[in-house]
């Protein structure tokens, strides 16, 4: 572990691997009857509650520290604040998603912001994509095709679902910009708080006018604590902390665990039934994140 490529390596896909785990449970919670909204407000709430608590007990101790930043500027909060409202959008887009489609469609869905990342890295960087990266959009699009069932004339997929999936997945791949290159300088866990503080002003502004009609106090109870744990503590912290011991490629690789491992979930706790096809599609896509991203994963194990 004194390795700091295999620490980041294992940080990342413990975050990845919980943001997959997440939508299993908010099915289980719409199973309850609670709405997006109330399910979403919790998880920012308690999540923001969780990080300001692990800042007040962890951050403080280090201040004597020389490896400890100086207290961050108001610059570097607000850019915090306005990355993490892309966090709060993803939770909200996904969890619309996951209302009209399956999880294992909705988490392929999400990971389409593997090739969004390409075509957004190409207009920062004025570069055009390698041979590489243009072959594994293309086999990322066939994989989703095959994933998502489009050839099976039985399948019924509701455009709802799919059009919030991709919303989700322009909103995540912005998260994932953000974590690796806004105020890199400050604590990993300050930047965890201060992008949860954006996250949940936007999701407090989207939802507050739904929830004055409609609002059961025992989402936070029944479902609060996991989803605010597996969704707004543990992913911002670990990828906070993991993302900058590792380059992109590399974490865009690890972060990919997270498709089976939301499909897997969703296949043990929800029944939800995943047939061949869609299995080849979800190891097309995978493939095709190694391969996208090999000569950078090669240059970070040197």
């Amino acid at each position: 572990m004194n390795n700091p490529v295999l620490k980041g390596s294992l940080l990342v896909a413990l975050g990845a691997s919980s943001y997959g785990m997440l939508t299993t449970f908010v099915k289980m919670a719409y199973a309850e009857g609670f709405t997006s909204y109330e399910i979403t407000f919790a998880q920012m709430i308690l999540g923001l509650f969780g990080l300001i608590i692990i800042n007040l007990v962890f951050v403080k101790r280090k201040k004597n520290e020389a490896t400890e930043p100086a207290e961050p500027k108001l610059r570097s909060i607000l850019k915090l604040m306005a990355a993490g409202t892309s966090l709060g959008l993803t939770s909200i887009f996904y969890y619309f998603a996951v209302r009209y489609i399956p999880v294992s469609i909705g988490i392929v869905m999400l990971m389409q912001s593997v090739w969004i990342g390409v075509v957004l890295e190409a207009i920062i960087a004025r570069k055009k994509p390698s041979k590489n990266k243009i072959i594994a959009v293309f086999a990322i699009l066939g994989g989703t095709v095959l994933a998502t069932n489009l050839f099976l004339n039985s399948i019924q997929l509701d455009w709802r679902g799919i059009a919030w999936g991709f919303l989700a997945a322009l909103s995540y791949t912005v998260t994932i910009y953000a974590s690796n290159t806004v105020a890199t300088q400050l604590h990993s866990f300050r930047r965890s708080l201060w992008m949860m503080v954006g996250g949940t002003i936007i999701v407090s502004i989207i939802s507050i006018p739904f929830l004055l009609e409609q609002f059961n106090l025992e989402i936070f109870q029944k479902w609060g604590l996991i989803l605010a744990l597996f969704g707004t503590i543990l992913p911002p912290i670990l990828f906070t902390v993991g993302m900058p011991k590792i380059n992109v490629g590399l974490g865009a690789i690890i972060s990919s665990i997270e498709l089976p491992v939301a499909v897997l979930m969703a296949y043990i706790l929800l029944n939800e039934v995943v047939n061949f096809q869609q299995w080849i599609g979800i190891v097309i896509i995978l493939m095709a994140v190694v391969v996208m991203n090999v000569p950078r994963f090669n240059r970070s194990l040197k």
